[in-house]
């Protein structure tokens, strides 16, 4: 495909350099997928360093909600930057009350709510279960198979998305049980609801053989899982969820990191199935690219930890909190609503292209949170896991920033604010890397 975009073969001779100098100095441990280099970018496009220019549907894997650089975020951190830059969390100041205040009004908890402020998801992810073994007294967990919470001691004991987050690192924090998450397309376990089959299982199996209910803190899930495949779990299932949490005094956990601040056309995930959490962890989109996170957790849990039982340094940031406001200001306002409608749109254009191209599997999601899975046969539903890394490349080199997510899903999560227009561009650069790159996997192969 020519892109008149892409003014030098990828990566161009500066991208080049800066590559070379970062392999001398910088940790290899970074799951890199291509070397894309960035050098700015506005809205929903980014530039490299070497002049070339990209659609984002990537958005700093789900960070960049409002786009790059939004003139209201970029303003407000300007104006907190010119009062101060830090102000440790043993003090107060009045931009970290407003995102409090903020919080406690649009929480899904449906009752006051109090925050506790981190710089990223893994830290609000082991605030979050701190708080629950401080208040419950217990030292058990769930989670989920395909589950990604972070890189932490006590959230990488949940991540579960691929084994190479945790090998080398055994052992993690103590006490997690794994458990399927529910995932019609490739079941697990016996029955056509995968959602109450997982229920089931916790409840009839685990329970009674494994995991004393009574020793559990908190069952820690995604609503909408990421890192695994962008699963979209059966209706009824957190439901479920929260009413056998309810029934053996266990706390449920919602990590919204990539699912909430508007990702889905809702403020939270979790509010498209009206089903509330006693704690929640927010980070990615809160800040527009600035490091924050949040435990928000019901006023009634939170108000149990006493002084000193957690802190740190950097939360509650002035430069970020002034970021979150700006960013909340704009999704409240504006792009939640655009999330839903232009979502609605784009997955109405990728069913289309499911239709023309026999290797996508299942188009699915909820606002733009979206995943097309690839698979080698529809039948069979085998992971198409080469192709789909073979596409993420070919569309950078066209000009499009994808990444990819569970066996061999490509996970759609652009800026909140892009447009049917980027959408229309954005298929026709991924349906022609889709045909080339099937075309250099089997030259013979025809698309359905």
């Amino acid at each position: 495909m020519k892109n008149a975009h892409i003014k030098t073969a990828l990566p161009g001779p500066k991208a080049r350099a800066l590559l070379d100098r970062d392999a001398e100095c910088v940790s290899p441990s970074y799951p890199r997928d291509y070397p894309f280099v960035m050098s700015h970018g506005k809205g929903a496009q980014v530039w490299d360093v070497d002049g070339n220019r990209f659609l984002d549907f990537a958005a700093g894997i789900a960070v960049c909600s409002t786009g790059h650089s939004h003139p209201h975020v970029v303003q407000a951190i300007k104006d907190a930057a010119d009062q101060f830059l830090h102000i440790s969390s043993d003090y107060w100041h009045e931009r970290q009350v407003q995102l409090a205040e903020r919080m406690n009004a649009i929480s899904p908890m449906r009752e006051p709510v109090m925050s506790f402020f981190a710089q990223s998801g893994t830290e609000s992810v082991e605030g979050a279960l701190k708080l629950a073994r401080y208040v419950t007294g217990r030292g058990r967990f769930i989670g989920f198979l395909g589950g990604f919470h972070g890189r932490t001691m006590g959230s990488l004991a949940f991540t579960s998305s691929k084994y190479t987050q945790q090998k080398g690192f055994f052992p993690a924090m103590a006490g997690v049980t794994h458990v399927p998450y529910p995932n019609n397309y490739r079941p697990l376990l016996a029955g056509a609801d995968q959602g109450a089959a997982v229920l089931s299982y916790i409840e009839d199996v685990l329970f009674q053989s494994n995991v004393p209910a009574s020793e559990v803190a908190g069952i820690l899930v995604e609503p909408i899982q990421g890192e695994g495949g962008y699963l979209v779990p059966p209706d009824g299932f957190l439901a479920g969820l929260r009413a056998l949490c309810d029934r053996h005094g266990i706390l449920l956990i919602f990590d919204e990191v990539q699912s909430g601040i508007g990702r889905t056309g809702k403020m939270f995930a979790c509010e498209h199935w009206g089903v509330a959490p006693d704690i929640m962890t927010l980070a990615k989109g809160l800040g527009s690219g600035l490091p924050i996170g949040l435990v928000v957790a019901k006023k009634s849990i939170m108000q149990k930890w006493k002084r000193g039982a957690h802190g740190n340094t950097y939360g509650g940031n002035p430069l970020c909190c002034a970021a979150a406001l700006a960013t909340l200001d704009l999704v409240q306002s504006q792009l939640r609503a655009n999330a839903a409608t232009v979502g609605d749109y784009f997955l109405q254009a990728l069913r289309a292209l499911q239709q023309r191209h026999a290797v996508i599997g299942e188009v699915r999601g909820k606002g733009l949170m979206i995943g097309m899975e690839l698979v080698t046969d529809r039948d069979t539903r085998t992971p198409a896991r080469q192709l789909c890394d073979a596409l993420i490349t070919r569309a950078y080199h066209n000009g499009l920033i994808l990444l990819s997510c569970g066996q061999s899903t490509v996970r759609f999560m652009p800026p909140l604010m892009i447009t049917t227009a980027d959408v229309d561009e954005a298929i026709v650069m991924l349906e022609a890397s889709l045909v080339e790159v099937i075309a250099e996997a089997n030259p013979k192969r025809q698309t359905a």
